[in-house]
């Protein structure tokens, strides 16, 4: 029999709250169809709760089919699961904070949609004639480069350019420790396949590039914030996270910090190998932004020698979206269990792309292209900032490089709602809680100066501000 429901409000939203939990937890996979749930006493002192509220979720669960009881053994999931759901997982979050509708925002837009939220560059900024110029040589070439499948590891010309472009940045690598991939994207994915197992927990920075909560999020991970400073990663919460949660990975970027821009220092970069090592972590270096630098930034895969850090690349951000090519840089001992997981699940990367890849680097022009990208970039940084500032806009820091500017809203705009106002006025904003695991951002918005040069853009910032400041004032009087 139901129990009946609570008189207290107080007593109903804690009874949501373990409803809540309980269904995450299904839908994060911790708890399988026909899996025994904690009992009453068990899941009471866990979520710090009377016995009588989870009496009360157990019933309401059962009721709505999602748990059944077995007399004198508890209370047990139903079957068959619901589909994976990304969404379902973790916190309920506002679309406007969600980094799948962000993802989606930016990528369905209109041509008439502004995007300085998204995290690419427009396409007039890119090498349009070197991959036209790239795509006819490569219709000239023998059939197998149009027609066949890659080799496992991937193009052998194009492993061995990339180890020696490696080398430039003191990462010693040979063509046998690069498996190429379809975008750096697969390459995370890959390595979460090989190196997690669901309920392992990973570090991330915070705030961090927000398609790693969702990725890890798909491997049903548990993910852990530790705050960022403009040297890297806060060396005392690292260390804490360390020692109470016994991570399986740290994922990062090492130069030119996605969303902030922050550069990690030689120093913080030395304490954090040698915490992993002390703990024995894996290092995941995301560095898919090495080519926007003018001179390269410490990298930890080069301090390490590829012995607990993997380094992973790629050419979507620089070269072309559309042209999908990745790599993962690691030790030998890794390289053919990856070749069998990336048979597995997609059984080979893109050999058109690779060649394009390949035929861009050896003859020059992408060499020159990222020169003039890095002196357009830094033309672009310093109006835009300016710009921003006038509308009390301000960076947290002036980054040395890249594309990106971590600004923080004037005191009392929450960025979500910022984002909400502006959307409708189609523009393609993207809210700090976006990037933040703890959701401490929320008067944070990451700009993309490459996409922030037209005056509409800011036009519309000036207005959403001030409706969101007069609501702001309305709501308190």
């Amino acid at each position: 029999m139901n129990a009946v429901p609570p008189s207290d409000p107080a007593e109903a939203t804690l009874t949501a709250r373990v409803m809540r939990e309980i269904r995450q937890r299904i839908a994060g996979r911790r708890l399988q169809a026909g899996a025994r749930l904690p009992s009453i006493r068990a899941l009471a002192e866990t979520m710090q709760v009377s016995k009588s509220t989870v009496v009360e979720a157990y019933d309401r669960l059962t009721a709505e089919g999602t748990i059944q009881p077995r007399r004198s053994s508890g209370f047990y999931v139903a079957g068959p699961l619901p589909p994976l759901s990304l969404v379902d997982i973790g916190p309920r979050l506002d679309r406007e904070i969600d980094p799948l509708w962000v993802s989606r925002q930016s990528l369905e837009a209109g041509e008439e949609t502004l995007k300085p939220g998204c995290g690419w560059l427009p396409a007039d900024w890119l090498p349009q004639q070197s991959i036209r110029r790239a795509l006819r040589s490569t219709a000239r070439g023998q059939p197998v480069e149009l027609a066949d499948y890659a080799a496992p590891l991937g193009l052998p010309p194009l492993r061995q350019l990339l180890a020696r472009r490696l080398a430039e940045n003191a990462i010693d690598a040979g063509p046998d420790q690069i498996l190429l991939t379809d975008s750096g994207t697969q390459a995370l994915d890959l390595l979460c396949r090989f190196l997690l197992e669901p309920g392992d927990t990973v570090l991330v920075d915070d705030p961090c590039y927000f398609n790693f909560h969702a990725l890890l999020r798909a491997h049903r991970a548990n993910v852990v914030g530790v705050p960022y400073t403009p040297t890297g990663p806060d060396l005392a919460r690292f260390e804490q996270a360390l020692a109470a949660h016994e991570p399986r990975l740290y994922v990062t970027n090492s130069a030119l910090h996605n969303p902030t821009g922050a550069t990690l220092s030689p120093l913080v970069a030395h304490r954090v190998l040698k915490l992993a090592e002390q703990h024995g972590i894996t290092i995941v270096e995301d560095d898919i932004f090495a080519d926007f630098e003018p001179e390269p930034a410490p990298r930890l895969a080069a301090f390490d020698g590829l012995e607990r850090v993997v380094h992973v690349g790629s050419f979507s951000k620089t070269l072309s979206a559309a042209v999908r090519c990745g790599y993962i840089a690691t030790r030998r001992d890794w390289i053919d269990a990856l070749v069998d997981l990336k048979l597995a699940t997609s059984f080979g990367s893109s050999r058109l792309s690779a060649e394009l890849v390949y035929r861009l680097l050896k003859d020059g022009s992408y060499r020159r292209h990222v020169e003039n990208l890095r002196l357009s970039l830094a033309r672009a940084m310093g109006p835009v900032s300016t710009r921003l500032a006038a509308l009390g806009i301000r960076p947290w820091l002036e980054p040395r490089a890249g594309m990106f500017l971590w600004c923080r809203l004037p005191d009392g705009i929450d960025a979500a709602a910022i984002a909400r106002r502006a959307l409708a006025r189609d523009v393609v904003l993207a809210p700090g809680n976006v990037f933040s695991l703890s959701r401490s951002a929320g008067s944070f918005l990451r700009f993309n100066v490459a996409q922030s040069t037209g005056q509409r853009i800011f036009e519309v910032l000036d207005t959403v501000i001030e409706e969101e400041g007069n609501a702001g004032q309305g709501a308190k009087a």
